[in-house]
């Protein structure tokens, strides 16, 4: 889900038709609810030999009248009606258009016109019922299901009606709108209706994604070539989270002529998320190249040459897209370059854009935990702890342990960097480091690496030195890491450090019985030559 959320900052909107092939794909966008790209479409194609030019002015003209543009809506029915007066659909246009200006008596004439020349055409027959629906689909409900009435008594089985019908049920019974929506895909054995399954899909996508993909798949081994199948199942993948899946089905949209700048952006994305860095920064390039100022892709440029480790490169990236005036920047963007900054050594420049992505999201209080960590990476010990406790006191009860336990160490870190200057602001900073230890052990009272973090903190307190509560830690410590013989290999490190500790504590204590028992277990746990020549010796001066 993160990379989700990181992924939909990286995309702009820009769309443009790459080339031309019929307007059969903008018909199937506007009727799949998508007014933008089919307008593109049908604009682009509005010449082509094959184009129905009579009806993509009815499909352009309701896409201006959706749009709130009557005039134009109306200019586009007018040539509509024009370019073939026997064409039924416009006259629908007409109705519609009449239906917006509040003439329901004019609207039926134009739909009687319709009818006449509609000739049992299903599909016709529903846009009547379908523009009655937008209008008003409370006040006009007895005219809709009349309409629809016609259209399946016109044509049995026909798909349009039943699509109409699950459109009319989506916002209040998902699943009989989703029983429309594939009976009408059944019933569209010409696949002349291929929103049926888009729609589906769409509807049950949040029931079941699976369910969804699989007929998407089913409606793209039917037909292979529509732009609208290829780029719905692309989508769902991504809804999905499927992003590698996603990047495969987008690679093959796109070379589709009916695809969009748009998708192609978000191609570049895909790549970047499916570490297909080289490929993700060469496909942005040539975005660049047709478009200099986009700065979607030269986001995604700065991104990719990151993500390769290219530092220098990614620096030079950083710095085009930070000089675009046109730049939207996100607090993202701000993040991954104080990141590349600090990894660079600049830690007070990487610092400086930590805070202003929280400044550019302030809602998004996690970025707070970022900019302490970049405060930390600084050395800016101070400010690292400050910032870490703002954050907790805004999470309040719901704050994470772990975040807690960050903020424990982050105070242990500033009485660190006081031990040889202040003594006194050192163990006022070890003090809330004790504090708010003992609030993660309270929340989570059996963690080995708790525990031994107090240790650690308490060793601080007491200036570096081994004293009586540090040995009680460490202790609890290693009463929790033994009740799993698993942590002797898991956990090695903290029983070195404690077995070492406890070892030089007793023998520093003269205590040699218990000395060498802490430094033979130590040897159990790591052993070396070293450090049994080193036991052989304590035992000799017994």
């Amino acid at each position: 889900m993160k990379s989700k959320i990181l992924f939909s900052l990286l995309l702009g909107s820009a769309l443009s038709l790459s080339a031309q092939q019929g307007f059969k794909d903008g018909v199937e966008y506007y009727r799949a609810d998508q007014p933008e790209e089919a307008a593109i479409i049908l604009n682009n194609t509005l010449n082509d030999a094959a184009t129905d030019q009579s009806t993509a002015y009815y499909y352009l003209g309701q896409i201006a009248l959706q749009g709130g543009d009557k005039a134009t809506a109306k200019a586009d029915f007018d040539k509509g009606v024009t370019l073939n007066p026997s064409n039924g659909y416009n006259y629908v246009g007409l109705g519609a258009l009449a239906l917006a200006d509040g003439n329901a008596s004019a609207a039926a004439g134009y739909f009687k016109d319709a009818k006449k020349n509609a000739k049992k055409n299903a599909d016709i027959l529903t846009e009547i019922a379908r523009a009655y629906f937008v209008a008003d689909p409370v006040k006009y409900a007895t005219e809709i299901d009349k309409a629809l009435a016609d259209a399946k008594k016109a044509q049995k089985n026909a798909p349009s009606p039943f699509i109409l019908e699950g459109d009319r049920l989506a916002k209040t019974n998902v699943g009989d709108a989703a029983g429309m929506y594939e009976m009408a895909a059944q019933f569209d054995t010409k696949l002349e209706h291929p929103e049926a399954y888009v729609k589906y899909a769409r509807t049950y996508f949040p029931v079941n994604p699976q369910y969804a993909i699989d007929k998407l798949n089913e409606l793209l081994k039917a037909q292979p070539n529509s732009a609208l199948a290829q780029r719905e199942l692309a989508e769902k993948y991504y809804e999905d989270n499927q992003l590698t899946r996603a990047a495969q089905q987008y690679e093959k949209y796109i070379q589709n002529p009916n695809s969009f700048k748009k998708d192609k952006q978000r191609l570049v994305g895909l790549l970047f998320f499916a570490k297909r860095y080289p490929e993700s920064y060469a496909m942005a390039d040539e975005l660049l190249s047709e478009d200099p100022g986009n700065f979607y892709m030269q986001r995604l440029q700065f991104y990719n040459k990151k993500a390769m480790g290219e530092n220098e490169a990614a620096k030079a990236a950083a710095e085009k897209l930070f000089a675009n005036s046109k730049a939207e920047l996100n607090s993202q963007d701000y993040i991954q370059y104080g990141e590349l900054l600090q990894d660079m050594g600049q830690d007070t420049l990487g610092v400086e854009m930590y805070e202003k992505a929280v400044v550019a999201s302030p809602e998004k209080t996690s970025l707070l935990k970022d900019l302490s960590g970049a405060y930390s990476t600084a050395k800016m010990y101070d400010k690292a702890a400050d910032t870490m406790a703002k954050f907790i006191a805004g999470e309040g009860d719901n704050a994470n342990p772990n975040d807690i336990l960050a903020l424990a160490r982050r105070y242990q870190n500033l009485a660190i960097s006081y031990m040889e200057t202040d003594s006194v602001a050192s163990r006022a900073a070890a003090d809330k480091a004790l504090t708010t230890i003992e609030q993660v052990i309270t929340r989570v009272p059996n963690n080995p690496l708790v525990l031994n973090t107090k240790s650690d903190i308490l060793r601080v307190a007491n200036q570096g030195e081994v004293n009586e509560d540090v040995m009680a830690a460490d202790m609890a410590t290693l009463a929790v890491l033994d009740t799993d013989p698993s942590n002797l290999e898991k956990r090695k490190s903290i029983y070195r450090a404690i077995y070492s500790r406890l070892g030089n504590y007793y023998l520093t204590h003269q205590d040699m019985e218990n000395a060498k028992l802490y430094f033979q277990k130590f040897y159990e746990v790591d052993p070396s030559e070293e450090l049994k020549q080193f036991i052989e010796g304590l035992q000799e001066n017994k």
